[in-house]
């Protein structure tokens, strides 16, 4: 039987390659999408390229905790194993919005949709196991404070910030990350967890704030596929299996994350948090 790989947000961008490449490469590719209308149009496309392909399709929209329990539920049902977890799907929020479940949209979608969909399949993951989470260099820039990302606590609207969110659920992508890792080794689990900068990409994902602020980030947009490269070195390369709790960067090489990104105090408070905000409520 073909090993199983679980990706979020395949409908474009980089999640869109990533699908087709392991698709191609004879994985069992399970697409995780919100838009179910326009995965199946996809899941057709890469039938149509690679006829013995074996692609489904499960719906998810990672900003509400629901569509998740009901999708990690959905996927265990299916699959007794699944050998790698992309948690690849993103978003910008260019306005202050709340999640259905009263939290920072970006945050919601970008950190706690994942770090659910993540905990819920762990007992799936096979062994060996990879576990790939798309970060971004962004992180760098990002702050997080516990206190406000549950409630909109005074003037939040005003001061809201898309730049400034994006950054703080890029920065808890990599604190989950390694604090996903030193748990994994921790239980002595074979499962690998690492994350990684894609690059700036040309999707939609790009924002006129990124636009601007891309100099300082990165020298050159890439197209989908450069862009996705790193994210099938981290899947499928044997250069890095065993290799856990680090960052990568848009050229496939290790670096060394932000100071905030590597403060185990932190990562633990993150941890404790996301359980709490995503535990079903009573």
């Amino acid at each position: 039987m073909s090993a199983v790989a679980v990706v979020t947000g395949t409908t474009h961008g980089i999640g869109r390659v990533t699908a087709r490449a392991l698709a191609r490469s004879g994985y069992r590719v399970v697409m995780l999408c919100r838009d179910v209308a326009a995965a199946a149009a996809l899941r057709a496309e890469m039938l149509a390229e690679t006829p013995h392909a074996n692609v489904r399709v499960i719906g998810c929209d990672l900003a509400r905790l629901a569509s998740v329990r009901q999708c990690a539920q959905a996927v265990c049902a299916e699959f007794d194993r699944i050998e790698l977890l992309i948690n690849n799907a993103g978003t910008v929020s260019t306005r202050h919005r709340m999640s259905a479940d009263g939290f920072e949209l970006s945050f919601a979608t970008n950190h706690l949709g994942p770090f659910l969909l993540t905990t819920l399949l762990l007992d799936r993951m096979g062994t060996p196991g990879r576990i790939v989470n798309v970060a971004s260099r962004v992180h760098y820039r990002g702050k997080l404070d516990l206190r406000q990302l549950s409630t909109e606590l005074g003037d939040a609207r005003a001061r809201y910030s898309s730049m400034a969110a994006y950054a703080q659920s890029k920065l808890a992508n990599v604190l989950f990350t390694f604090a996903l890792a030193r748990r994994l080794r921790n239980a002595g689990s074979c499962v690998t967890a690492n994350c990684l900068h894609p690059g700036v990409v040309a999707s939609n994902l790009l924002p006129r704030w990124l636009r601007l602020i891309k100099p300082l980030i990165s020298p050159v947009i890439f197209d989908c596929e450069r862009g996705a490269r790193t994210t099938l070195y981290l899947a499928l390369s044997a250069e890095v299996a065993g290799i856990s709790g680090c960052y990568f960067d848009e050229h496939q090489h290790m670096q060394t994350a932000a100071p905030l990104a590597n403060d185990t105090e932190l990562q633990d408070s993150l941890w404790t948090a996301s359980e709490g905000w995503t535990r079903p409520a009573a």
